[in-house]
């Protein structure tokens, strides 16, 4: 959530640069900066309205001791006045407080001054690439090897829960696990600390990082107990530092997990859903950093650097983009996509997204630091990454590493599934 210091400040700086994410905040804006004027005035007419009752409230007192029982009267009289006129403030100020927090979380974050304009996912910017591309005859695609080698049963899914609720079997599970430890483990040789969190969370930490109300349609709900299936766990792992004051020298905080995630993909269909290409459960290992303010892009970086060396130990083809204003998410200021190459279906899969929320998270969350021997706390500075996404990286494993004789297991991963071909 923007700061209403930013807004007030920099109203024409805002409008313009959330342009770039194809966003008219105009009209937003000005109601904005109205009902916090509005706020500001009726703040003030209440504190003078309080002041005024407080000292008739204390000159009664002494009316009375001097035997001045009229004017007390009379001071009583204009204090019940004043009461009636506070409350009335009161009202006016919780209704205008409601409508400026109702138009707040209506802006997106501002996108960082080097991102670029863009519509769509045409207009991302490759930033580098890397790794072979495989050269396959006949390619098998992977919802054809999972079939072939009794990895994944997508029916079984179907029957059990719905479509996108694959079952995981044999060594297909082990690959899973594999994948899970792997990350894990290199998140963890790499500083972050991991945690195991909650899968469902409630309606402060679904606002804390700007879930809600954004993508309330895509989050699965249960009604009774008013609690939300995580679609990441990057609500949970950020939540912890909710309300949390932290000093300088803690920063950059850095925390892993590995959690299932749960998407509804409302309205996501053909080709591109097949298989595992979109579900609505997956397992991802994320990366979630709290850093300084002047340095959440150095770690931004670092965090870019990490999942590349995944996608590298994993031998996979891979490119990063840089994602332009029209094709960024609500609550991103910059983010980083990666994809890798699928051989059989001939087309690059997202299994990466990183990004710097700068304090647009931090000021939902109330999440704060001091400098060492500072008194006063400012907004720190809240990133993210998949490191990696299961689904999508098991479609380009299974897929790029087929021969005549069955699927090679990437030697990284041997020592955590206990096998290096899968026939």
């Amino acid at each position: 959530m923007l700061t209403l210091k930013q807004i007030q400040e920099n109203k024409q700086e805002v409008i313009e640069r959330l342009k770039v994410k194809n966003f008219d905040a105009t009209a937003i804006v000005d109601q904005i900066i109205h009902l916090d004027n509005q706020r500001k005035v009726t703040q003030a007419k209440s504190d003078q309205l309080l002041a005024e009752t407080n000292a008739l409230s204390k000159s009664i007192g002494l009316l009375l001791k001097e035997g001045k029982a009229e004017e007390a009267n009379v001071s009583k009289e204009k204090t019940a006045a004043l009461k009636e006129q506070i409350k009335e403030e009161t009202t006016l100020l919780e209704t205008t407080e409601k409508a400026l927090q109702a138009a707040l979380v209506q802006l997106p974050n501002l996108p960082h001054t080097s991102v670029q304009a863009g519509k769509s996912a045409e207009d991302n910017i490759t930033v580098r690439e890397g790794g072979q591309m495989p050269t396959l005859t006949n390619a098998l695609p992977h919802w054809d090897l999972a079939k072939k080698y009794d990895l994944i049963d997508f029916e079984l899914g179907v029957k059990l829960t719905g479509a996108g609720f694959p079952v995981y079997k044999g060594k297909g599970a082990k690959l899973q696990r594999a994948l899970i430890n792997f990350f894990l483990e290199e998140a963890i040789a790499a500083g972050y600390q991991e945690v195991m969190p909650p899968l469902m969370v409630n309606e402060e930490s679904g606002f804390g990082t700007g879930n809600l109300p954004d993508k309330e349609g895509q989050m699965y709900y249960v009604e009774v107990d008013k609690l939300y299936l995580i679609p990441t766990a990057e609500v949970p792992v950020t939540n912890i530092y909710r309300d949390v004051i932290l000093n300088a020298s803690q920063l950059p905080v850095r925390n892993c997990a590995y959690s299932a995630c749960f998407r509804r993909e409302a309205g996501s269909y053909g080709k591109d859903v097949r298989g595992l290409n979109r579900l609505h459960q997956f397992d991802k290992v994320e990366i979630v950093q709290v850093a300084h303010p002047d340095k959440s892009y150095e770690t931004l970086e670092g965090m870019v650097a990490h999942v590349q060396t995944l996608v590298e130990k994993l031998q996979l083809p891979w490119r990063i983009l840089r994602l332009c204003g029209g094709d960024m998410s609500f609550t991103s200021a910059m983010t980083y996509d990666f994809e890798v190459y699928s051989a059989a279906q001939e087309r690059w899969l997202e299994v990466s997204s990183v990004s710097n929320f700068e304090s647009f998270q931090a000021n939902r969350l109330k999440l704060r630091f001091k400098e060492d021997g500072g008194k006063k706390a400012q907004l720190a500075h809240t990133l993210n990454g998949s490191a990696l996404a299961l689904p999508r990286i098991v479609a380009a494993l299974l897929e790029n590493n087929q021969f005549e004789g069955g699927i090679r297991v990437p030697e990284v991963l041997v020592p955590f599934c206990g096998f290096d071909i899968i026939s």
